[in-house]
């Protein structure tokens, strides 16, 4: 096992957006983050951290903007499903060519391109060190893939979840509007939903919450920030009890 320093977390569930894949074009995937990603993500593996991943969709498609421009809301969020498994797929790709054995299980049955997700065969990848990516959500419309990061961490056991994102934590008002607003280093689940903090879905906060799962929200901008959580650093906002 290689590494840096100890390790705070040995099996982690990694929630990423979609936007996170598009660098600076306004849809779609920008390779080269893509690539820089990986080379993270690798360096996290190296480490010896069971890896497990979901991805949205958004950079393709966003289930709730369809349904208001008068498509119906389930078709929006098939679609959606479908856009996390593109994202997936090119993860696999950049991480498969960095010499990591890399499983993509969907929610939906895609048998050419996905395993289906069966959550016993899910921990079995984890503990043989292949990275797994938990595409197409929850299989379920109406549930985002915030609420699948949170089921999904859960039903694999990871000790934490991580939220990525574009700032560096949870902060009292959008630090890119509201140049007032103050950082939270740590919060409890129960002062997020009332205050209606928009760090996951209402959904995803009260599953973490009923299981005593710690979220950790953090910039993903940063290069090394993945490691730096995982060791224990203390970076980002904590959601916990």
């Amino acid at each position: 096992m290689t590494g840096d320093g100890p390790l705070r977390f040995r099996r982690v569930l990694l929630k990423l957006s979609g936007e996170a894949l598009m660098g600076t074009s306004s849809f779609g995937i920008d390779p080269e983050v893509v690539r820089v990603l990986s080379d993270e993500l690798a360096a996290v593996h190296g480490m010896g951290v069971q890896l497990a991943l979901v991805v949205g969709g958004g950079n393709i498609f966003r289930g709730v903007k369809a349904a208001s421009a008068g498509m119906d809301r389930v078709s929006g969020d098939h679609m959606g499903m479908l856009a996390t498994l593109i994202n997936s797929l090119a993860l696999q790709d950049q991480l498969e060519q960095r010499g990591i054995q890399t499983r993509v299980l969907s929610a939906l049955e895609m048998r050419q391109v996905a395993e289906p997700f069966i959550r016993r065969r899910a921990i079995r990848h984890l503990e043989k060190g292949r990275v797994i990516i938990l595409a197409a959500g929850t299989g379920n419309p109406y549930f985002t893939t915030d609420s699948a990061a949170a089921l999904r961490a859960m039903e694999v056991k990871a000790e934490v979840l991580l939220k990525a994102t574009k700032v560096d934590g949870i902060f009292t008002a959008d630090p890119v509007t509201d140049p007032s607003a103050v950082k939270i280093d740590r919060i409890a689940y129960r002062e997020v939903l009332e205050r209606g903090l928009k760090v996951m879905d209402a959904t995803a906060i009260s599953l973490c919450m009923d299981n005593k799962l710690p979220i950790i929200v953090f910039n993903i901008r940063q290069d090394g920030n993945i490691r730096r959580v995982i060791r224990g650093d203390a970076i980002g906002s904590v959601v916990s009890e």
